[in-house]
């Protein structure tokens, strides 16, 4: 959520720089949060004033009854008051409710080095690795994927319909390698602690992260109201939740794998093939909670860990900075990490790593203090994908076909998995 203080006292900056989203909703957002916000704030005043007319009228009705003098007609102005009082915080409640779902809908302001315009004006950083060269025809990851008996789409579809793939033989193996690899990758070289985090959520915990309710199209609801996670920065970034935490225990580094749920891939007819968008897939995620004047540093360090993984399963990507136009809701800046798949012979998204400043810590209230007797703060919280694996076995599997038909599997994965080839049963 944005700073209420910082949009009430700097208008003209607020709109000038979500102005930076190209989102047209956005300036009608501001105009009624500031409309709320002033009557919300006449209100108090009011209400505040009369509480204080309403203590010295108490006060003086305690002197008149001392003296034993008559309080009649203070007694009845001092309950007009009161019935005034209650009115006015009767009226506030709507008030605060309906300003708070406005702000709810307020993107993040993206940080004043993330490129201006749409998708268009991404940035390629850098990139690692050389897309490899073929002397034979590569084959796209689902061909490959039934012919190596890794995956079968048609009876993934038949279980729960289109998007929910069905891993079988070597390639639930092969996730189960990744799972491992990555985990261990990231708690033993990268000191994050691992955690296991529950798959549902409820409506508190999924608006603390901004999902809701941006994205609440896009998410599974359960008839009680929880949510399934679309991703694990959801519950592990909760876990501070409402929490003060002393600035000595900061920075907080988490790493969890979870299965993620998402309505919305392949909802507009593209890239519905194979893996490259669907409605269940796995994940490793990292999220670091800081100091605000870490949090540039920190978001350095957590691209280079998702980097880390990319490097050791042998590549290629690409670091795309994110225009403004084109960072999600909650993010002030996101850094995409593209691997290159021969087969479909095109980049893949398949991790982004984002800062979002105190936006998360505002709605979930995480909080430290720098010292014992300092006022709390907010704290900056950043995420990365460590990273998604649908993607990441298109490139594995497409980058490393053979012209024997096997699949050669990077070394670093080798000790997991317990072979080096994919071989056809």
């Amino acid at each position: 959520m944005i700073d209420l203080r910082w949009l009430r006292d700097s208008p003209e900056a607020a709109r000038t720089a979500l102005g930076r989203r190209r989102n047209p909703a956005v300036d009608g957002l501001i105009e009624t949060a500031l409309r709320l916000d002033a009557t919300r704030r006449e209100l108090l005043q009011k209400a505040e004033r009369l509480r204080a007319e309403r203590n010295a009228a108490s006060t003086e009705i305690g002197r008149l009854k001392q003296r034993g003098e008559d309080a009649g007609d203070r007694l009845s102005r001092l309950k007009v008051l009161s019935d005034t009082i209650k009115q006015l915080d009767q009226d506030l409640r709507p008030l605060e409710e309906q300003l708070t779902q406005v702000l709810l809908q307020i993107p993040n302001p993206t940080l004043d080095d993330v490129p201006d315009g749409d998708a268009t004006a991404n940035r390629v950083e850098r990139s690692w690795g050389s897309p490899p060269a073929f002397a034979f025809q590569p084959q796209p990851h689902w061909e490959l994927g039934e012919r190596l008996g890794l995956l079968d789409l048609p009876r993934g579809a038949k279980i729960a319909g289109s998007g929910f793939p069905l891993f079988t033989g070597q390639g639930a193996r092969l996730v189960r390698a990744l799972v491992s690899f990555m985990l261990d990758l990231h708690t033993r070289e990268h000191g994050y602690v691992e955690v296991c985090p529950p798959l549902l959520v409820n409506r508190e915990t999924a608006q603390g992260t901004g999902q809701l309710p941006d994205l609440e199209r896009n998410m599974y609801v359960t008839e009680d109201g929880l949510y399934l996670i679309p991703t694990a920065e959801v519950p592990v970034t909760n876990i501070h939740r409402d929490e003060i935490l002393p600035a000595a225990d900061l920075p907080r580094a988490y790493v969890a794998y979870t299965p993620c749920f998402r309505r919305e891939a392949g909802a507009h007819g593209k890239d519905t093939r194979g893996l490259i968008r669907i409605h269940q897939f796995d994940k490793v995620e990292l999220v670091r909670l800081c100091q605000p004047e870490h949090s540039a540093a920190e978001h350095a360090k957590l691209l280079g860990h998702a980097e880390a993984v990319l490097q050791r399963l042998e590549l290629p990507y690409r670091v795309v900075l994110l225009a403004s136009g084109d960072t999600g809701f909650a993010s002030a800046k996101t850094y995409d990490l593209e691997v290159w798949a021969a087969g479909v012979g095109t980049w893949l998204e398949a991790s982004s790593a984002s800062c979002f400043t105190d936006f998360q810590a505002r709605r979930a209230n995480i909080r430290y203090r720098r010292s014992s007797d300092a006022k709390p703060d907010f704290v900056h919280t950043l995420n990365a994908s460590g990273v998604a694996f649908p993607r990441t076995l298109i490139a594995l599997l497409e980058n490393n076909q053979q012209a024997d038909g096997t699949v050669r599997l990077p070394q670093a994965l080798v000790p997991y998995f317990g072979e080096e080839l994919l071989r056809a049963p």
